[in-house]
């Protein structure tokens, strides 16, 4: 049975007006549907707090509201209390077995390697979203 999607268009799921979860008219009572951002990027992602400072991988089904929650300080836990707010690397993947998969081999590595692999396609630690969200 093929069910369509209640979808959002970026913006609002940027702004927060999209997350989580709503109830349309005529489901059955305890019935949810999930609100999909069709713009969405599934991705392994580096968060910094600043150049050669605290690193934190992460993987995402969404990129930007990821980035916008790390931004705002909604996790509570490491990113916050590290200030890892910039978007320092990325990678998309096809789905998520694939991020998953990318997350868990970054997250062995030495410092080092997650410093070249930085460096290796933002030598200037630039915040790689600081324009999604002007």
């Amino acid at each position: 049975m093929h069910r369509s999607r209640l979808v959002l268009s970026p913006r609002r799921v940027l702004n927060g007006l999209g997350s989580g979860s709503a109830a349309r008219p005529g489901m059955t009572a305890g019935e949810v549907w999930f609100l999909r951002n069709p713009d969405a990027i599934i991705a392994a992602y580096i968060m910094a707090s600043r150049r050669n400072g605290t690193l934190y991988t992460g993987v995402t089904s969404d990129l930007h509201d990821r980035v916008w929650k790390h931004k705002l300080g909604t996790f509570k836990g490491f990113t916050d209390a590290y200030a890892c707010k910039g978007l320092v690397w990325f990678e998309p993947q096809a789905g998520m077995v694939e991020a998953i998969r990318r997350e868990k081999q970054i997250k062995k590595w030495p410092r080092q390697w997650k410093l070249n692999l930085i460096e290796a396609g933002n030598p200037q630690w630039e915040d790689l979203a600081a324009s999604w969200f002007a």
